[in-house]
């Protein structure tokens, strides 16, 4: 499999539907266009067209657009057949595209030969699955951002900015002795400086994009009857999990996905904890351990009108110490008064605080709503961003303690290499393999 490969994948999602769209694309594309529909048309219009097979027999009907190298979305020559959205008949066309010479696409692979064709930079081809994806108008408005090149312009700016910081050092290596003087300046630590804050404010935008791409899941934890269900119910805004008076109702981890003012959230329902002898609600405490310690929140659900439950509250969330960040929520605080200042106050029954928890929950998970410039992320973003924070910080460093002009410059090469990380200008074959291999067949 090489890029000189003639591709075909179905561009248009599994299932019946209105219309269905065959994307073809490499050097083949116009020799199988003119044998399945007849003579291309001109570029970029569309014109009705049959699609026939090996004897002449019309397939489907339907319009024949051609996008001719490197004016298309993968930089090769492109051809998009638009016909009807029925599985067979999208699979006749397909196979009749292969008997003329293309292969199957793997997943991604349009997206990476226009990556490939420099139509567009790794960043923006995430993008694109992020802009599929997307679970929120937040969501989709900060992946078309990036989509759109604003994360990528970015990263430019930055990694120009630390490139002509790398010429200025290395260039005063050259000078012997007198390298530390040249830098002793102030002005190399205050183009530092400028840089960790621009970058700084990068990785903020970006951390919220990444909420909105990934979003969180937060665990509803407690004992038996404290009303966890109800919360969960309350929350989700309809009865997704089975409420009763009997203690080990939930057997089993419930999932329900919900919108937080755009925030994608996993609210997981857990089983009550508490020592079982009965194998099936032992499981069902078992699994919800296990998602307590991947949470990113966790909801400890007390009952306010319990005297024993705030006896042992200080031992159990001793137990969750390790695990992510817990807030605790007094449910039934309609019946009972919750102590001062040891969590929020709800009632599941009456809605009392849900709106604190809400706006609780979007702060403790770092989402600003509305924040603007906000670009879709991926958790390797991040990381490079990080990386690239830990080098000029270690740069800045080494610089004030006259440590070496060589050193120097490896910290901002290291900077610069995770900037490009980012973008593809520094990736490797496996990575691309990685990222690639997440996106949809045909895009």
């Amino acid at each position: 499999m090489t890029a000189t490969d003639t591709i075909v994948a179905i561009a248009t999602p599994p299932g019946r539907g209105g219309v269905g769209i065959v994307r073809v694309s490499g050097p083949a594309a116009a020799a199988i266009g003119r044998a399945l529909a007849g003579p291309l048309p001109p570029p970029r219009r569309a014109v009705a067209r049959h699609f026939r097979d090996a004897a002449g027999e019309a397939l489907d009907a339907g319009l024949a657009l051609w996008f001719p190298a490197p004016h298309s979305f993968t930089g090769e020559d492109v051809l998009e057949l638009h016909g009807h959205g029925g599985p067979v008949v999208l699979d006749l066309v397909v196979a009749r595209c292969l008997a003329l010479g293309a292969r199957a696409a793997r997943a991604g692979e349009f997206s990476e030969r226009a990556f490939l064709n420099d139509r567009l930079d790794l960043a923006q081809a995430e993008a694109i699955a992020a802009l599929i994806d997307a679970g929120s108008g937040a969501a989709a408005r900060a992946a078309l951002r990036s989509l759109d090149g604003e994360f990528s312009a970015r990263v430019h700016a930055l990694e120009a900015g630390v490139a002509e910081l790398r010429v200025h050092v290395e260039a005063s290596i050259d000078f012997g002795e007198e390298d530390l003087e040249l830098l002793a300046d102030g002005g190399v630590a205050e183009r530092l400086a400028a840089l960790a804050r621009e970058l700084e404010a990068l990785a903020a935008s970006a951390e919220q994009g990444r909420l909105l791409q990934e979003g969180c899941a937060v665990v509803i934890a407690g004992r038996p009857n404290a009303g966890k269900s109800s919360l969960l119910n309350a929350l989700a805004g309809h009865d997704a999990a089975i409420v009763t008076e009997v203690p080990g109702t939930t057997r089993d981890v419930l999932r329900e996905r919900i919108s937080l003012e755009g925030l994608p959230l996993l609210l997981l329902d857990t089983a009550g904890l508490r020592d079982s002898p009965e194998r099936v609600e032992a499981e069902g405490i078992r699994r919800a351990r296990a998602e307590l310690a991947r949470a990113d929140h966790v909801l400890y659900v007390v009952d306010a009108t319990d005297p024993a439950a705030l006896a042992a509250l200080p031992r159990e969330l001793a137990a969750l110490a390790a695990g992510p960040p817990v807030t605790v929520v007094w449910n039934k605080a309609d019946l009972a008064a919750p102590p001062a200042g040891t969590g929020l106050a709800i009632s599941a029954l009456t809605g009392q605080g849900l709106a604190a928890l809400r706006a609780h929950l979007r702060t403790a998970l770092g989402y600003r709503p509305g924040e603007a410039g906000v670009i879709a992320a991926r958790r390797r973003h991040l990381d490079a961003l990080a990386r690239t924070q830990g080098a000029l910080g270690a740069a800045a460093e080494r610089l004030a303690a006259a440590a070496g002009t060589e050193l120097v410059a490896e910290e901002l090469r290291l900077a610069h290499d995770a900037l490009g990380e980012i973008t593809g200008r520094v990736t490797s074959d496996d990575l691309l393999g990685r990222i690639f291999a997440s996106f949809c067949i045909g895009k």
